[in-house]
């Protein structure tokens, strides 16, 4: 044996074990601990129509609910259509979105996203990945989001939240967002597959937080194969 290759064995003995996949029954059981905590789990941005939860979502990027909520409390009594966007334009939506991280970037999406519907759908929000992913400032996540919640499609938006989760508990390891969104949805049981994306995202919202996860009151922490979880005090 060489010297590289008597290398390359040592550092492959010294690695990690590689997890065990999360069994059937498993998954089972995880999701309906989630589901019964939270039977009906909702979206926390404020909307009332599919062209709001678009808007919110899209502004959601890289900022909190409750900034886009307070700027969407202002804004939607005022212009919540693509028509009566497009008639404040660019400079006059700005004002609205001042608390939300971006939102010269963001105000300029939204005025573009808001022609766009016009010019090719109507005005409507169209139910298509392809056309939504082509609206200014809309990407996979928040496609999968609306489709999720306003069109009914068993779609995992992958944020950080979901990310963290699927990683820590091994239920869907994966080094991208889009290979944890894959993993999701190809093993989540169809009966927990609407609600699947609510669920992972609040637990990680408020329990298997980034810093100090709360794992001593996790209502999966048995289930859950994070091996640095959080003692009991």
């Amino acid at each position: 044996m060489t010297r590289t290759a008597a290398r390359k064995r040592v550092r492959k003995s010294r690695s990690k074990p590689q997890r065990k996949r999360f069994s059937a029954a498993r998954r089972v059981e995880l999701f309906e601990r989630l589901q019964a905590a939270n039977p009906q789990p909702i979206s926390e941005l404020q909307y009332t129509t599919p062209f709001e939860l678009l808007v919110a979502v899209m502004l959601s990027a890289h900022t909190t609910d409750k900034s886009v909520n307070g700027a969407t409390a202002k804004l939607f009594p005022i212009a919540n259509t693509p028509g009566t966007l497009l008639a404040l334009g660019v400079d006059g939506v700005k004002p609205y979105l001042k608390t939300v991280g971006l939102y010269n970037a963001k105000a300029a999406n939204l005025i573009g996203l808001c022609q766009q519907l016009v010019d090719l759908h109507h005005g409507q929000v169209p139910a298509d990945r392809e056309s939504l992913e082509a609206l200014p400032g809309v990407g996979r996540k928040t496609a999968n989001v609306v489709l999720n919640i306003a069109f009914g499609e068993h779609t995992i938006a992958v944020d950080t939240h979901i990310f963290r989760v699927a990683n820590r508990t091994g239920l869907a390891p994966g080094r991208t967002p889009l290979l944890v969104e894959t993993e999701l949805v190809a093993t989540t049981p169809p009966q927990f597959a609407r609600e699947a994306h609510h669920w992972l995202l609040l637990h990680g919202r408020y329990t298997c937080t980034a810093r100090k996860p709360k794992c001593p009151t996790c209502l999966i922490q048995d289930l859950c194969e994070y091996p640095d979880k959080t003692p009991l005090r």
